[in-house]
């Protein structure tokens, strides 16, 4: 697992994501184990690290569902979520403070 995240991680780091954050959410009664957030630099360029993580990752993963809009991608890996956001969205949903919230065991304040 530790090396599908770090392959994950370094193609949106080598293709100029920002603010890279993983969260291991194991045993955390959440859907996933891991959750990868990312900050793009605007709309195109978060339909192009979606490209990226697309050719690269392929076919060694599987992409069970991609939700992508200019300002928000989720990438569905089975156990491992991917978003990539645009600055203002990542600030607008505040996803770190849910999934922190989460993996720091306080399930109740991160649904609140």
């Amino acid at each position: 697992m530790q090396n599908r995240i770090e392959r994950i991680t370094a193609i949106l780091d080598k293709n100029k994501a920002e603010g890279i954050e993983v969260f291991d959410l194991k045993d955390k009664n959440y859907f996933v184990d891991f959750a990868i957030i990312a900050s793009s630099l605007g709309t195109k360029h978060t339909i192009a690290l979606l490209d990226h993580l697309r050719r690269d990752l392929k076919p060694a993963e599987h992409f069970n569902h991609v939700d992508e809009t200019g300002d928000w991608v989720v990438i569905d890996l089975g156990d491992i979520l991917i978003h990539i956001m645009t600055p203002e969205y990542r600030v607008k949903y505040d996803m770190e403070k849910f999934l922190s919230d989460l993996s720091d065991g306080k399930e109740g304040e991160a649904l609140q």
